[in-house]
């Protein structure tokens, strides 16, 4: 039993957390007992939720219905696989990641928060189709890598840079395929454009609510 109201030998300058015979004791970094009072504001930091996760969960449901869409397999030409689910999340994201982008602590905080939402469900995916746990990190380091290349290319693409839109989807997005109907393309990067503008038209405090609106989807589709 735990008797004295302190232990011998234990760090000092962190809170420890004992549990014995099914009570739990709190001790401060001296390794005193906390009081109730003090207890229950322990216990209140350290099942603190992140303000952060729900909207940016529901921000990464969304971009994950979005990205489900069958427009953009069909009218767009996107192959429907694995790689090419992934560039649609990773698009969507993209898009949502960049209006969030330099609007303050509270929207970068949102965009970590849905980066992190978006690679746990990645992580999940993986193993779940049974990827071993000795190759799963490995992979989403090469899917981290593969995202922000294409953050950085699509981003410099909308603002006008050396290489269009069309470019860059054909090389990243299109990538696994041996060819791609341009027509195709371009209907997937009017959308992409149009996406841009609707985003940024809904303001800011629409996106930290963790709703996302995409606008149309690619020609002659129904959402």
């Amino acid at each position: 039993m735990l008797n004295s109201g302190t232990i011998n030998g234990l760090p000092a300058g962190k809170s420890q957390i004992f549990l014995e015979s099914r009570c739990i004791y709190l001790l401060d970094g001296g390794g005193q007992f906390l009081n109730s009072g003090s207890i229950r504001v322990v216990f209140a930091k350290f099942f603190r939720r992140d303000p952060f996760e729900r909207p940016a969960a529901a921000l990464y449901d969304g971009i994950v219905r979005q990205a489900r869409q069958p427009a953009f397999y069909e009218a767009a030409g996107v192959p429907d696989t694995v790689d090419g689910r992934f560039e649609m999340i990773s698009l969507h994201a993209f898009l949502v990641m960049r209006h969030l982008k330099g609007r303050g602590e509270a929207a970068r905080k949102l965009s970590q928060a849905l980066f992190d939402s978006m690679f746990a469900d990645m992580d999940q995916s993986l193993r779940e189709i049974g990827v071993g746990d000795l190759s799963v990190g490995k992979r989403i380091k090469q899917m981290a890598k593969a995202f922000y290349g294409r953050i950085a290319a699509y981003e410099t693409a909308l603002d006008g840079g050396a290489e269009t839109l069309e470019q860059a989807l054909t090389r990243d997005l299109y990538g696994t395929l041996d060819t791609v109907a341009p027509d195709a393309v371009v209907r997937l990067a009017a959308y992409v454009r149009a996406a841009d503008q609707a985003l940024g038209a809904q303001g800011l405090e629409t996106l930290m609510e963790g709703k996302a609106e995409f606008g149309e989807l690619p020609v002659g589709q129904e959402r």
